[in-house]
């Protein structure tokens, strides 16, 4: 029996030096031991053989690039072999390639879209490619920007013009035939770069693949799905209707051309010419004439490529008259069978080019074929015989008119006639070909169609279960897409005009019309809410959440699907509307009908997204917990996956020109997250008229997919992604660049609404705002148009410059022709600058904003260097017409400035959240009439928030600073002529002004830290610096304000310090007296007694001591204090000051009496501003209004506030007396009468004023006379002699006996010297410590204005005491104050925190004292080691100057030991305060603690926080500017106006309007400030110029303040003395965490 051969052998994989090869067993022996072996041999080669018992096996050691010859036997065990299975096979080609361009990792579909499309170094060279690694990038990056060049791939090289060699070879090692190249890249590029690849090609005019070999495996793939998104439009001659379709979807005959053995006509050259007319030459097709085409070819035979001709309509232009396809195989027809019977079976005709007349054409013959055959020969070869013609044109039954030979004839004859035939085979034969059929006769034959992919199918099928579903594409948009409709339309207009109040009804009330649009916006939310998911979008939910090469797919299939449904449906409306307007004109409503359903008639994915973007905030305005919420969160994911995969997603809903902003935020957040954070974004956007080649600016600058027609023009805005490679990223500070596509302006089909202008304007500012960079793209023939366009630009730039927010912007003139343009245009750019002034300063006027006078001012530009000159987009005639090389050169030269200028230092870029929040709160700022005055966004919040925060850190430093310097100099101060020696008190003033010139230097030093520091924040390379950059000014102003206002304190301060001490150096002087004299008379009786003859007892020393003692207290009892009569002092200081007053003030200075005019309660009488010409207007409103009691209450309470801050100054100084025991001082009159005039600030009247200074100098100067008293009965001489008598004593015996005083001095300096200074360091140092403290309290509440207000509110909102709001609103510094106070207290006390500070402070000066008794000299004198010891501590201590005095007299020490015991006290000391301290931590103690201290840490918080005092002119919300010396106040949450008072007139009900409503409404006001006319709120500058009121007509951002006023709605008005306000119903509704998140969201906190 004969062995069976193994069946079905082939060849599974290929690589370049291996194979594997498989095959079956043969069934007959399949239960018959056996074996397999394999022979192998390429031609001129031994075989070699493997034996294996497997039905497959590997072949290694192969030679790359060689043919095998395979044959596999069939042996049985007991012996007996087969005849062989044979196959041949060639070695990787392919990979073998591959690996020499660097792709080989690529292979099999790696290579993607978004990977080729990415910013990097090489999309930015232009440099050619250096080896054969470099050339696929360059081909790819000049593809995508369809420049017709990027098949000349020469690799660069230094060689001579002129090459002297003889010979003509040359090193191809890095030279590579396009063709190849264009092949590896196919079978590297997954499907949609395929698609990608393909559509840029043919824009290029190329041939683009439609058979791809792969010569490993001997396999061809039919390129269906590569062609799918191909559109071509064209037009047959003498037919002026166009015909636009896909060119996968249309009929049209197929020409091919194909080589059987040689041909010494160039094939694919004869066919470039073919195609060519004079006037538009194609060059469609690599031949060997053409850069590297002569180069052989390695991969790239057995490639049928294909083009079009597609008829313009114009028979002088036109090459055919009809459409046709020319296919062109490469290579041999002999060695590709498939492909010869693909052509043969599909095409209408196949030209045959050979110059061998032997040729078998058998192949061609002998199948089933529908096309005609032609040959091709040319006659003017040597071998060339016309018999042996004859014979083959006999043998293969060939027509002598399918025979074209080149005879003696040009290239252009021999083309005419090719020409010739070709165009009777389109005209006449019937065989016409779509994709659809190659697809179909590319199965029949074995060769794999690319749209075959399983998941391609699954795709399509997807898609089609939704594009089937089209009847009519307005029908089903309204049923299918109900949600983004009619309904969104109608909430965006009610979105509109809550920001814009136009149609606010007068009778009805701001609050009240607000409300109404807030329920309308609500039952329209309801109604979206009652339409279920229809079938449609939960198919398409289904489709875009498939596996990612799935979801792509299926995206893709749905676009073309529906393309194609909406073209269709689109010409016919078209030419119904064409019928209707040539045929019956005047049925207006017809035509009108007719054009509503072309502007609708659109309909692709972004419609689906739209869709999905309302599902997701219709979901959002459910409860929280509401089940169908969580249904939808997934879908902003999806939708950001889609943004990553490089889809365009739409910003702005064209069609409702609104944002999703719940959507786009949750998008841009889900995309924050996908890509771990690394979102930072840099935006370009281009801006122009409409039809003039934006999208297509932006696909050819990027290679990216916005959508492009003549037809369909972009609606909207879109935004698409491009990422920005590892090697770009620290540059570009970026990882991707955001480019978004916006709709033309001033378009056609808006032209003719109202709104035309307003709708362009909003677009252009949203999108010049979101921008780093502007491209305006202007077209040299629209200059009317162009004017308006910059308008609209100007407007946007100058609203953008007033937010902080600056732009580059560079314009682009597009279909300039001329190679010198830039040269010679610069006329024409002066021109423009001169209209961009122009412009600008109309633009300022409108804006009110005047100082901006060019533009320049307005944003960076320069004309020569920001203006591009663009040729136009087609080189010749479409649709034949490539791309203009130089419109693609001239785009990739300003796309690589682009990218210079997003490198600048002054672009900042920012994240993918920080964007969402811009756009959320510009979009917002847009949709008001007056953006400028309007725009208050979270960024820029942010951006000012962090700027407070720092620069409040460093001035919190200052001060602290300058508050321990002030603290050291003042204790100097005090302790002159105390530690040193022979000092005389005159000296103090020379000491004073070298302190204050110290003092001068140290601020000086202080400042320019902070102008540094400013300098440095505003010189970082961050996006927030940019928004705050108008601060700036401000802040440089504040810290110098802040050095002013610190300099006149200090100077006080010291002055204060030094008036004291010379005050209290007559007292000294006494007391020195007296102890120099006890110290006389004490030696002069220790002398006595020892002189004495008798020896004297311990009493009789003590009776001779008291004899002494009585005799000095008679001899000094004539040394008494001054007595000072306060009330005559304050009253003379209270006349000089009083004097320039004149009149009957004078009058009332001389009755004043100051004893009984600072008792009980002070009131303000009207009467007292009878005559005052300051309040003429105010009073004579107040008469007219009947407000004269609000009036003399305001009064009231200035005047309290006034009183309130004098009793404080007050208590500070008597307390400070107490503390350092210091005598009265005029000084303390002198500032009290000062603050007073500082603050009253012409708000009394001269009357009132003088009724006020009697009230406050009178109880104060019946404070300080008792104080005087107290301070001289203290430190009467003689009383203090009485008490000293014991020490004096103990003194006498010890030197009369000559004891060692050390311990018992040690322990005296320490009880009366050293631990009442340490007390007084801890409590002078205490006040800074505990505020220092309190800044670090979770870092929220005290580091800014900001969040200390938000703590404030927030805590009022938990308490919900009407009587603390109330004292909030009216009362606004004493609240705070008070609420800093409790505060401090509560910090303090809990956790022991006062203990832990006042414990650090003793330790650190415990720790200096015993560094200095440690380093003091030690000399045998004990006065000059103290004297030393007192000094070396003179700014740290003030040392009481009697105890110091006291210790001195009689003393007898060594000194040394003397030292050792005070160390060893002084650590007893530190004990014993410890304790002392830890005996005071009740929350009583620690309150009393704190008001006793000299520097109050509530005060120096609350001179930080407090602001600069000015409040809302409307409704009293306090200022919330950050900088000292800011020139705008602004406040960030308003309230209504029923907290300032303001009633209706009529009414007398409480108002329920808030200023950040009014302000945008047309609303009008009317006060004293508007002399009682009525002033529009929109105009509210022109009265209150200082302030910025950011009109924000939002719930949450006053619903803080609206859950109030319902709350206490009763008792405000009952403690204004008014009717209650009618609450808007809305209002009623809100809660407690309403108000909480309304409170977050102004603050924006988190």
């Amino acid at each position: 029996m004969e062995i069976p051969a193994p069946q079905s052998l082939a060849v599974s994989s290929m690589a370049a030096s291996s194979a594997r090869i498989s095959w079956q067993v043969p069934t007959e022996i399949q239960n018959t031991p056996h074996s397999f072996l394999v022979s192998y041999q390429s031609e001129g080669t031994e075989p070699e053989s493997i034996s294996t018992e497997s039905c497959s096996t590997d072949i290694t050691g192969l030679n790359p690039g060689t043919a095998y010859t395979v044959r596999v036997y069939t042996e049985l065990q007991h012996g007996g072999q087969s005849q062989p299975a044979s196959a041949q096979l060639r070695t990787g080609l392919l990979s073998e390639l591959l690996s020499a361009v660097g792709l080989r990792d690529l292979q099999g579909g790696k290579l993607t879209l978004s990977s080729v499309l990415e910013i990097n170094k090489n999309t930015l060279s232009d440099t050619p490619a250096q080896g054969l690694h470099q050339l696929p990038w360059s081909f790819l990056r000049k593809l995508m920007m369809s420049n017709v060049n990027a098949r000349n791939i020469q690799c660069a090289q230094e060689q001579p013009m002129y090459n002297p060699s003889f010979t003509d070879d040359d090193d191809d090692d890095d030279a590579m035939n396009p063709l190849d190249l264009i092949t590896a890249l196919f079978h590297c590029a997954d499907p949609f770069l395929q698609q990608e690849m393909v559509s840029k090609m043919s824009m290029c005019q190329f041939a683009v693949p439609l058979l791809l070999p792969n010569c490993d495996t001997q396999q061809s793939t039919l390129m269906l799905w590569a062609m799918r998104d191909l559109v071509k439009t064209y037009s047959s001659s003498g037919d002026r209707a166009f015909v636009e379709g896909r060119i996968a979807e249309m009929k049209i005959p197929m020409v091919s051309f194909v080589r059987v053995g040689e041909s010494s006509v160039c094939k694919s050259q004869i066919l470039n010419d073919l195609l060519s007319s004079p006037s538009q030459p194609q060059k469609p097709f690599i031949h060997r004439n053409m850069e590297c085409g002569d180069v052989p070819r390695r991969i790239a035979d057995g490639l049928v490529e294909v083009s079009w001709y597609l008829p313009c309509g114009n028979k002088n232009i036109d090459v055919f008259t009809q459409p046709v396809a020319v296919a062109n195989l490469r290579g041999d027809s002999r060695s590709f069978e498939a492909q010869v019977s693909f052509l043969c079976q599909t095409t209408a005709a196949v030209f045959i080019f050979s110059d061998d007349l032997e040729v078998d054409l058998s192949p061609f013959t002998n199948r089933e074929r529908k096309a005609e055959l032609f040959l091709v020969t040319n006659s003017q070869r040597k071998d060339y015989n016309v018999e042996k013609l004859k014979e083959t044109c006999r043998k293969h039954n060939f027509q002598e008119t399918h025979v074209v030979v080149r005879k003696k004839q040009n290239e252009a004859e021999f083309v005419s006639v090719l020409r010739f035939r070709v165009k009777g085979i389109v005209e006449n034969n019937s065989v016409k070909t779509n994709m659809f059929d190659l697809a179909t006769g590319a199965r029949q034959i074995g060769i794999f169609v690319d749209e075959d992919l399983s998941e391609c199918k699954k795709g399509r099928q997807n898609a089609k279960g939704i594009s089937e579903m089209v009847k009519y594409v307005v029908t089903f948009k309204e049923q299918q897409l109900p949600l983004h409709g009619t309904i969104w339309k109608e909430i965006s207009q009610l979105e509109k005009e809550r920001y814009r109040m136009r149609k606010v009804n007068k009778q009805q009330g701001i609050e009240h019309y607000k409300s109404s649009l807030e329920v309308n916006e609500k039952k329209l939310r309801q109604k979206q809410q009652q339409k279920d998911i229809s079938e449609a979008m939960a198919k398409f939910i289904s489709g875009i959440s498939q596996p990612e090469i799935e979801r792509l797919y299926f995206l893709k299939w749905l676009k073309i699907q529906l393309d194609t449904l909406t073209r269709h449906q689109l010409s016919k409306l078209r030419q119904q509307y064409n019928d209707c307007c040539s045929k019956n004109p005047k049925n207006k409503e017809q035509i009108k009908r007719l054009d509503e359903q072309i502007s609708n008639c659109s309909l692709g994915p972004e419609h689906f997204f739209r869709e999905l973007g309302q599902l997701y905030e219709c979901a959002c305005s459910l409860p929280q917990h509401d089940p169908a919420r969580a249904l939808v969160q997934h879908l902003p994911g999806l939708c950001a996956q889609m943004l990553l995969d490089g889809f365009p997603v739409e910003l702005v809903d064209g069609d409702a020109s609104n944002i999703p902003l719940k959507w786009i935020s949750e998008v841009l957040t889900q995309l924050h997250g996908l890509v771990g954070s690394k979102s930072r974004i840099l935006v370009l956007t281009v801006l122009g008229v409409q039809s003039t080649g934006k999208s297509t600016l932006l696909n050819t600058m990027f290679g990216v997919q916005f959508a492009v027609s003549s037809g369909r023009c972009t609606r909207g805005a879109f935004m698409l992604l491009m990422k920005v490679s590892e090697d770009l990223r620290d540059e570009l500070r970026c990882d991707f660049i955001m480019v978004i596509d916006t709709e033309g302006l001033k378009s056609p089909e808006l032209s003719t609404l109202d709104t035309s202008y307003e709708h362009d304007n909003e677009l252009a500012t949203l999108v010049i705002g979101l921008s780093d960079i502007t491209i305006i793209n202007v077209a040299m023939e629209n200059n009317t148009e162009m004017k308006d366009v910059l308008q609209i630009v100007v407007h946007a730039f100058l609203r953008m410059k007033e937010v902080g927010k600056k732009p580059r912007c560079v314009f682009v003139h597009q279909n300039v022709s001329d190679m010198s343009a830039h040269d010679k245009n610069m006329r024409d750019r002066n021109k423009l600058v001169e209209q961009l002034n122009e412009m600008t300063q109309a633009a300022a006027k409108m804006e009110k904003k005047v100082s901006n006078t060019t533009f320049t001012d307005v944003m960076k530009y320069d004309p020569d260097k920001d203006s591009y000159y663009i040729p136009g987009l087609w080189h010749g005639t479409p649709p034949m017409a490539p791309v203009n090389t130089g419109y693609s050169e001239a785009v990739y030269e300003l796309k690589r400035n682009l990218i210079s200028l997003l490198k600048s230092d002054d672009v900042r870029c920012s994240d993918a959240t920080d964007f969402l929040k811009w756009t959320e709160r510009l979009w917002n700022a847009v949709k008001y009439e007056n953006f400028i005055f309007n725009f208050r966004n979270s960024l820029v919040a942010d951006a000012y928030s962090d700027l407070c925060t720092h620069y409040n850190s460093w001035e919190w430093l200052f001060q602290s600073e300058m508050n321990s310097w002030l603290v050291c100099k003042e204790t100097m101060i005090s302790n002159f002529g105390v530690t040193e020696k022979n000092v005389q008190i005159s000296q103090l003033q020379t000491t004073l002004t070298d302190v204050l010139h110290e003092a001068s230097n140290k601020l000086n030093k202080e400042q320019q830290k902070i102008l540094n520091n400013l300098e440095q924040y505003f010189n970082k390379k961050d996006g927030k610096v940019a928004l705050v950059e108008k601060y700036r000014e401000d802040f440089k102003n504040s810290a110098r304000s802040l050095k002013q206002d610190t300099e006149t304190s200090v100077r006080q301060c010291l002055e204060q310090a030094a008036e004291i001490r010379k005050v209290m150096e007559k007292v000294n002087a006494i007391k020195v007296k007296q102890n120099y004299t006890i110290e006389k008379r004490v030696l002069e009786l220790i002398k006595h007694c020892r002189e004495s003859k008798t020896d004297l007892s311990e009493n009789d020393l003590n009776r001779e001591f008291n004899k002494m003692w009585r005799d000095i207290m008679s001899e000094l009892s004539k040394f008494q204090l001054q007595q000072t009569d306060v009330y005559k002092n304050a009253a003379y200081l209270l006349k000089e000051n009083l004097s320039a007053k004149g009149g009957h003030v004078a009058e009332m200075v001389s009755e004043v009496n100051l004893k009984t005019s600072g008792q009980g309660t002070f009131t303000v009488k009207a009467d007292w501003f009878s005559g005052w010409t300051e309040t003429t207007k105010h009073w004579r409103s107040a008469l007219k209004h009947l407000d004269r009691k609000h009036f003399i209450k305001e009064r009231q309470k200035i005047c309290n506030d006034i009183i309130r801050k004098c009793h404080s100054l007050v208590e500070g100084h008597i307390n400070t007396m107490k503390r350092k025991n210091t005598d009265y001082s005029e000084m303390y009159i002198i500032e009290l009468l000062k603050t007073i005039d500082d603050i009253k600030d012409h708000k009394i009247s001269d009357e009132c004023e003088a009724h006020v200074k009697f009230y406050i100098i009178g109880f104060a100067a019946s404070d300080f006379q008792k104080a005087h008293d107290e301070f001289n009965a203290n430190n009467d001489p003689l009383n203090c002699l009485k008490q000293s008598k014991k020490t004096f004593l103990e003194s006498f015996l010890a030197l009369f006996y000559k004891k060692d005083q050390c311990l018992k001095k040690a322990e005296q300096f320490t009880e009366t010297c050293v631990k009442p200074a340490v007390q007084d360091y801890v409590s002078k140092h205490l006040g800074q410590a505990v505020a220092d403290e309190m800044q670090t309290d979770g870092g929220v509440n005290y580091n800014t204005r900001t969040n200390f207000q938000f703590a404030v509110l927030k805590q009022l909102l938990h308490e919900k005491s009407f009587e603390k709001y109330k004292k909030y609103t009216t009362s606004y510094e004493t609240f705070v104050k008070d609420w800093i106070k409790q505060q401090v207290i509560q910090r303090m006390s809990a956790g022991i925190q006062m203990l832990h500070l006042e414990k650090k402070l003793l330790s650190d000066i415990v720790l200096k004292i015993n560094h200095t008794i440690t380093s003091s000299t030690r000399n045998e004198d004990i006065k000059e080691f103290i004297q030393q010891f007192c000094s070396t501590l003179k700014d740290q201590l003030v040392f009481p100057r009697d105890a110091l005095d006291t210790f001195l007299i009689l003393i007898n020490a060594n000194t040394d030991q003397f030292a050792n015991n005070l160390r060893e006290f002084t650590k007893d000391m530190e004990v014993c305060l410890a304790q002392e301290f830890n005996s005071r931590t009740s929350s009583k103690n620690i309150t009393e603690r704190i008001e006793q201290l000299p520097s109050k840490p509530h005060d120096l918080l609350f001179s930080r926080l407090c602001g600069c005092g000015h409040q809302c002119p409307f409704c009293g919300t306090p200022c919330d500017a950050g900088a000292v010396g800011h020139t705008k106040h602004f406040a960030n949450r308003h309230r209504p106006e029923a907290f300032s008072r303001r009633t209706w007139h009529d009414s007398k009900k409480l108002m329920t309007g808030i200023c950040t409503t009014a302000v945008i409404s047309d609303e009008r006001f009317k006060n004293s400030d508007t002399n009682e006319e009525w002033h529009p709120y929109k105009q509210y500058r022109e009265i209150y110029p200082d302030w910025d009121i950011a009109g924000d007509p939002s719930v949450e951002a006053s619903a803080y303040w609206k859950y109030v006023l319902k709350e206490f709605n009763q008792e405000l008005a009952s403690a204004y003395d008014a009717e209650p306000a009618d609450i808007p119903e809305d209002w009623k509704k809100l809660t407690e965490q309403d108000a909480l998140t309304g409170l977050k969201k102004s603050f924006n906190m988190k």
